[in-house]
């Protein structure tokens, strides 16, 4: 890290909002892979926030036979489910269109065709309704939701790992993130659903490896750690898939504790990956604000993961960072997380025009080297 990275305006290092802002009430709005999603919220003037209501609908079983996601069977679900779920957000919240400050959208990255039902589905609301529109990055809201759980204070370091990304990210302030470290091929939960795969385990793959990893050993299988010893924060997760299917080729025909094994030997290699790189991260942190309490927050669906967050607490505690990890039901995709980031920008006056597009990919620090994993093409979403 340089000094750069803290860049010239210090009210990047403090809570933006001041306390004379006044709150705001958001429809938002998630639509980018296989989650339909609607939430309101309510942003209060010194800065916290309220979920009025979030309502999810997770279209598992419509993928299941697949093995993952197929953006077009997502696309005609969001389009079957959508306006039903923004009519139960509303009415659980109990406010009408005319109550709402703003409706914000995912507006990328993610699977195109159900980012353009959300977002169009938005652009709908906010006319009818004469409401200003914000388009959200998918990145920045899962960066922002610790804000709305837990009041963390810029900058703080993020961290996150889903089926599309794994990422280091600096957030020294709203639309203001410095990408430290990426995944160079395959992201964590992408390794872990393919391993759940080439394992027989049910998808979704995650949830599957690590129920199956409570019963197995660890240490039986001697996994890779990939680009552990390197310098930087850059992960590798894709030889350490292929090592596993190796090592399930050579214990064929496998039993039961055969694939627990493999499943723990999986998680604890990459437990370690994570860990051992958050605490460079969070060193690089302190070396470059002083003083500044040094927090980690994690996102995205492998925040779930118990083994993962494991890790990562010691990985803080080794440095006595503070760890921040939001509820599950935050950490995945929910439209509360797209109303809280619509809020943030709201208040800053950052709101977009009718005519803004949706977008495939869509990196939260636009300045990085492109690489699989940071929302930019090339990426797997």
């Amino acid at each position: 890290m340089s000094n750069e990275l803290a860049g010239d305006d210090p009210a990047l290092q403090t809570n933006f909002a001041p306390a004379d802002v006044a709150g705001a009430l958001v429809l938002g709005i998630e639509t980018s892979c296989d989650e339909t999603a609607a939430a309101v919220i309510r942003r209060k003037a010194d800065g916290t926030g309220e979920i009025l209501s979030n309502i999810v609908r997770s279209q598992i079983e419509d993928h299941a036979a697949f093995g993952g996601v197929v953006p077009e069977i997502a696309a005609r679900a969001h389009i079957a489910l959508l306006d039903g779920l923004v009519r139960t957000a509303m009415d659980e919240a109990g406010v009408a269109f005319d109550d709402l400050d703003a409706v914000a959208a995912t507006a990328g990255p993610g699977l195109i065709g159900g980012v353009i039902v959300g977002l169009m589905t938005a652009k709908a609301i906010a006319l009818a309704a004469d409401k200003p529109l914000v388009a959200v990055n998918h990145l920045e809201a899962h960066a922002l939701t610790a804000r709305l759980t837990d009041h963390v204070s810029f900058p703080y370091l993020m961290l996150l790992v889903s089926g599309g990304h794994t990422q280091f990210v600096l957030a020294r302030g709203v639309g203001d993130y410095v990408r430290l470290g990426s995944t160079i091929d395959d992201a964590l939960g992408e390794a872990f659903d393919k391993t759940a795969k080439l394992l027989g385990l049910a998808y979704p793959g995650g949830p599957a490896v690590e129920r199956a990893a409570k019963t197995g050993n660890g240490s039986r299988f001697d996994l890779p750690r990939p680009l552990l010893n390197r310098p930087g924060l850059d992960m590798s997760f894709a030889g350490l898939k292929t090592a596993v299917r190796v090592a399930a080729e050579r214990a064929a025909p496998l039993s039961d504790q055969d694939v627990a094994d493999l499943c723990a030997s999986f998680q604890e290699a990459a437990a370690d990956v994570v860990s051992q790189r958050a605490g460079r991260a969070l060193a690089l942190f302190e070396e470059e604000y002083p003083g500044v309490e040094p927090v980690l927050v994690i996102a995205g669906g492998v925040a779930a993961n118990q083994r993962i967050r494991e890790g990562l607490e010691q990985a803080a505690e080794a440095v006595g960072a503070r760890l921040v990890a939001p509820p599950p039901q935050l950490c995945t995709d929910n439209g509360a997380m797209i109303a809280w980031a619509g809020a943030e920008r709201f208040v800053l006056g950052l709101v977009d025009e009718l005519d803004v597009s949706p977008r495939p990919r869509w990196p939260l620090d636009a300045t990085a080297q492109p690489m699989l994993g940071d929302g930019r093409k090339g990426a797997k979403v």
